[in-house]
């Protein structure tokens, strides 16, 4: 527009024609709202995501053109589809070499035990010429782009883009001359869709294009429908996309390209569906065609405004399940990216915390929900055929660290798809576990696909690690242990939990002195071969009490119940250093300089039981030198399960600290293994690279500060930092099927108000005082912090 004397009149009576006021252009942003001024032009550091369990979109807000890049999570290279010698990484004859390598440990011979286990204990790989990633493990891929241009004319003015949390619902605006722009996105679990609207006060032009790195099998645009068919190159794996426009403008198809001419309102409607199915061994057989015709059937009559308001209902009925307020709000009317960098220089923003804590709630509900594949390692979003570490599930921190926050921040049901997932492993997992250590019950690795790789990995010391069952195991326990779900535990935990009990039952070994040892092992991704890293003990214990305890539950298997507790109890026990540290190894070889991104032997503390400070005071102070020891940096997931570690040590300060780290500004895209944490300017957390792991630990770190449950007991604000002097939650879930809402004021209690649906009693401690509590069923209970006496 150009600029002249009368020209704010003018303005302003262009705004009105346009239907839109400057106190609607000026709006102050709603608490829990990532905003920015400019359009992003990074993917992973700068576009906002969206998504509706099955699919994952990042939007971009370009104003000539809009970018939204989309995957789906079943979308995956490799398997056997791909190399007919994939066999999940099984090695025949493998477990003859275990005894040796044994016998080297026991003689000490610690560099020819690790050179033998890495030669014939790894998993088996087959490398490919061509297309990436470069082995048969495979990746999962992005599906590829829908871009959709529109023509304006004018200089952009009054830019905005935005991702609101609240209601899932991404939005970009802009004025272009005298034209206003809106684009609404969002994502329709119920519906199975991806809804994308774009409008503007005068009649344009829009283009839609889609763009794929994969084999186009047919490309068609019947009935206001486009659908196109393709396959990954390597093991053929078929899928198909397909969106419906809705418009008042004339269409016109030609050359891959839909020109919309004439129109005040554009719509997409968007599915995708592959033919993976979640089934042991040929993971293929989905029949994805009929898959999409039958969605796009069920939406044939719901337009936008259906559309959207059954996304809200559905969106609003997990997500206000928790509230969250930290005291005082800063800097909302900043940009997000200019917001947390005034953070990180000391500006107090509890609001931007609360805002953190919800985005990873937010990311969960969008990412995993009954029915789809569970989240990877960057949840539903990647625009790679080689993403980073294949963007696969990996077992021995980060695909558990993506659920840690389902049940504490009441989102149990999307904890779910884990528990699909892990019973689906269970087979391959036996497999593993024969044919390389002779044993019963099932493992899996540090890395795991989609197609059953449940082997070691193909190098050492990172590709060892056969305590993924069991850990993958606690989550199904702790969805019982906060559910009180009997049918559950009866019929989807208990076996699962069961056949990783009878693995460790097998591979522990006598050490001699009594105790029982996990030999050969490896402590995560670092340190040398042992007898017994203590990683492995803590998880060993954690499977066979928590097995011992579920038959109990449920009157069954006493036999076998009273075996695996007393294996349990002749496990090698905690151990405690020469430098007061809790033993990583069963050597006392710990180096305290040493700030390694794992700290995998503090598992007892978190999200284990063993160690407590009120039980074990001992060890948790051993924790706690070595976790000083370890120091406050690391990569993101890192910092943020040190979070969590500080909120079970109840350091309150210490773990808000922690926090803050997780929030600090990363601008690089490149891979730090050891200090690099942090957040890009779309909060989503930089490992670096990008892994959604951070922001989820983070959220759950943050419930950890405000409730705790883990040893029976319901502790009130047990980490409750200096930065939170006064505050509100209410929602959080303690084990037992308890809902917890808090207030505080001053740093100290003044309320507790708890729930359950079934009658219990229950015992709540504050600051070193503690009260027995009976429930009614579905009743309320408000306790003032002066009853606690």
């Amino acid at each position: 527009m150009k600029s002249f004397s009368p020209g704010l009149v003018l303005t302003t009576l262009l705004i009105i024609l346009c239907g839109r006021s400057s106190a609607q252009t000026n709006k102050v942003p709603a608490p829990l709202v990532l905003w920015y001024d400019s359009p992003a032009t990074e993917w992973m550091t700068q576009a906002l995501p969206i998504g509706n369990g099955h699919v994952g979109v990042m939007f971009f807000g370009g104003v000539d053109e809009e970018r939204l890049q989309f995957s789906e999570g079943s979308l995956w290279s490799g398997g056997k589809n791909a190399n007919a010698e994939y066999d999940f990484g099984l090695k025949k004859g493998a477990s003859q070499y275990l005894p040796k390598v044994r016998e080297l440990l026991a003689a000490g011979k610690m560099k020819e035990a690790h050179e033998l286990a890495n030669k014939e204990l790894t998993g088996a790989i087959h490398e490919k010429k061509e297309n990436t990633p470069s082995s048969d493990f495979g990746a999962q891929q992005t599906a590829g782009d829908l871009y959709v241009k529109v023509s304006h004319q004018g200089t952009i003015q009054n830019y905005h883009r935005e991702l609101n949390i609240a209601d899932a619902v991404g939005k970009v605006s802009y004025d272009a001359g005298s034209s206003h722009f809106e684009r609404t996105f969002l994502g329709n679990y119920p519906s199975k869709v991806m809804v994308y609207r774009f409008t503007s006060s005068t009649p344009e032009t829009y283009s839609v294009r889609f763009t794929t790195p994969h084999h186009k099998g047919y490309e068609q645009f019947e009935k206001n429908q486009y659908t196109f068919g393709g396959s990954l190159k390597d093991n053929h794996q078929e899928f198909e996309t397909t969106y419906r426009i809705d418009t008042d403008g004339k269409t016109e198809f030609k050359d891959g390209i839909l020109t919309v001419t004439n129109a005040k309102s554009v719509v997409l409607v968007h599915t995708i569906a592959t033919d993976y199915v979640m089934q042991f061994p040929s993971y293929k057989g989905n029949d994805y065609k009929k898959a999409n015709r039958t969605t796009m059937a069920n939406v044939v009559a719901k337009r936008f405004e259906a559309l959207y308001a059954e996304q809200q209902k559905d969106y609003h009925s997990l997500f206000n399940r928790v509230s969250l307020r930290l005291g005082k709000e800063q800097s909302k009317n900043m940009p997000t990216n200019q917001r947390q960098i005034a953070y990180s220089q000391g500006q107090a923003d509890n609001g931007l915390e609360e805002l953190y804590f919800q985005y990873g709630r937010y990311l969960m509900i969008s990412s995993t929900r009954p029915g789809t594949m569970p989240m990877s390692l960057q949840g539903k979003w990647n625009d790679s055929t080689n993403p980073p570490w294949s963007n696969d599930y990996h077992t021995n921190i980060n695909v558990q660290m993506l659920y840690w926050p389902a049940e504490v921040t009441n989102l149990a049901d999307c904890h779910l798809p884990l528990m699909d997932f892990t019973k689906s492993i269970v087979e391959p997992g036996k497999l593993a576990a024969k044919e390389f250590f002779n044993a019963k019950g099932w493992i899996v690795n540090t890395m795991l696909n989609a197609y059953g790789y449940t082997s070691p990995g193909w190098d050492f010391p990172w590709g060892f690690f056969p305590g993924g069952a069991a850990w993958l195991s606690q989550h199904l326990w702790e969805h019982y242990a906060f559910t009180n779900d009997k049918v559950f535990l009866k019929n989807t935990a208990y076996p699962v939990m069961k056949e990783a009990s009878l693995f460790w039952m097998d591979y522990l070994a006598d050490d001699g002195k009594g105790n029982l040892v996990s030999s050969p092992s490896y402590s995560p991704e670092q340190g040398g071969i042992s007898t017994g890293a203590t990683m492995d003990h803590e998880i060993a214990w954690d499977i066979l009490n928590n097995t011992a305890e579920a038959a109990a539950v449920l009157g069954i298997d006493k036999d076998f119940a009273e075996k695996a507790a007393k294996i349990r109890d002749k496990i090698l026990p905690l151990q405690i250093g020469k430098w007061k540290q809790l033993q990583e190894w069963r050597e006392d070889v710990d180096d305290s300089t040493n700030h390694h991104r794992h700290v995998s032997h503090l598992f007892a503390l978190h999200p284990g039981k063993q160690i407590s400070i009120a039980k074990t005071p001992a060890e948790a102070e051993a924790a706690k030198i070595s976790l000083n020891a370890r120091g406050d940096d690391g990569t993101g997931w890192s910092l943020a399960w040190k979070v969590n570690f500080w909120a079970r040590l109840q350091d309150g300060n210490r773990a808000h600290k922690l926090l803050s780290s997780v929030l600090r500004p990363v601008n690089s895209q490149g891979t730090n293994m050891a200090d690099g944490g942090g957040s890009y300017s779309n909060l989503l957390c930089a490992h670096p690279p990008f892994q959604l792991d951070g922001n989820m630990g983070s959220t759950a770190g943050v419930a950890e500060m405000l409730v705790q449950s883990q040893t029976g007991i319901i502790e009130l604000l047990p980490a409750l930092p200096d930065a939170w002097p006064a505050g509100e939650v209410k929602g959080l879930k303690a084990r037992g099927n308890v809902t917890v809402d808090e207030v505080w004021e001053n740093g100290k209690l003044v309320s507790v108000s708890i729930t359950s649906p079934q009658a219990q009693k229950r015992t709540l401690k504050y600051g070193g005082k503690t009260m027995e509590v009976a429930l009614t069923a579905n009743g309320y209970k408000t306790l003032l912090a002066k009853d606690f006496k």
